[in-house]
């Protein structure tokens, strides 16, 4: 069975990027112990759009679901966008409420991997 991409779109307003990248640090190994997971990546735009890209990839479907209603559900109690997500997460500011979103929008895109590859190994 092909593995399973889930890659989230977050629209982070320029002023809101390092305030997201800080949030995904801070919450770095979160999913890596999660059955199924197979790879997370935060990739930051370089030119000409204020989407983030964050893309994990899952062993299945049903691996990604558990993971979206077990541990992601527990760490985004009302304030996450999506998968891997730490766009809406942090700490819970000084009166208890929860930090602004960092990200404006957020669209997933789902995908099955039908080919791949990887570097030859150099001996």
């Amino acid at each position: 069975m092909p593995s399973v991409v889930k890659i989230n779109m977050l629209t982070v307003p320029a002023e809101q990027r390092e305030v997201l990248e800080k949030r995904f640090g801070a919450r770095a190994g979160l999913v890596d112990s999660a059955d199924g997971f197979e790879w997370f990546e935060l990739l930051r735009p370089l030119e000409g759009t204020d989407n983030y890209l964050v893309y994990t990839r899952w062993r299945d479907e049903e691996a990604f679901q558990a993971w979206m209603e077990g541990p992601m559900k527990a760490a985004h109690q009302g304030g996450g966008n999506g998968p891997g997500s730490a766009a809406g997460a942090g700490s819970d500011g000084p009166s208890g409420e929860r930090p602004k979103p960092a990200a404006t929008g957020s669209t997933v895109w789902s995908f099955e991997v039908v080919q791949q590859a990887a570097p030859k190994s150099q001996g």
